[in-house]
């Protein structure tokens, strides 16, 4: 599918044109550059918990995530305890699911053990050599680039971070621009 234009004159990738919450993290937010850990830390959890899901069902939870998981700041969020895990799997605002929930937790932990920092191990792996997508079927789920990704980050400690998570990671953080060449973003 090609780009789609709105009642605005912009033309959009089709999934950023559906609802209200999609234009606007289509226009402000997906595949601008994140550069730092925490921003990264956030995304990555995100990406993780939307595993299953529609991306909307979290856009829509976002900032009760924030709120439940202490704004995604790693160390706040590192020192969490079976408290917090009981705590977070009793509130409705977010998404429940316990391996998610211990995933972030152990996530933080991990993301703090980086000399380096989190934002600059995902950085290694941006493409902006990327062949730019013409429609939608030319968007991949994940790249060679998102499996070494995935591969580092489970070699280093962290959960629920496969490939296709791993690349959803990119798009988000900008270290890819998965735009469709008519986009207006683009």
């Amino acid at each position: 599918m090609n780009a789609v234009t709105g009642a605005d004159g912009l033309s959009r990738c089709p999934w950023g044109i559906s609802t209200p919450d999609y234009v606007a993290y289509h226009d402000e937010e997906w595949g601008r550059p994140i550069r730092d850990d925490q921003g990264v830390y956030e995304r990555l959890c995100l990406e993780a918990f939307q595993s299953g899901l529609s991306w909307l069902t979290i856009l829509r939870k976002r900032e009760a995530f924030r709120s439940a998981f202490a704004g995604f700041d790693p160390e706040k969020v590192a020192g969490f305890g079976a408290d917090d895990v009981d705590r977070l799997m009793s509130d409705a605002a977010i998404v429940r699911n316990r391996a998610k929930i211990t995933a972030a937790i152990a996530n933080a932990r991990a993301a703090l053990e980086l000399p380096e920092g989190l934002a600059a191990v995902a950085w290694r792996y941006a493409d902006p050599a990327a062949p730019v997508p013409r429609t939608s079927a030319d968007v991949p789920a994940s790249t060679p680039g998102s499996k070494a990704l995935a591969k580092e980050l489970k070699k280093r400690g962290f959960r629920f971070v496969g490939p296709t998570t791993a690349y959803a990671l990119m798009q988000a953080c900008g270290l890819v621009d998965d735009h469709l060449e008519s986009c207006f973003r683009r």
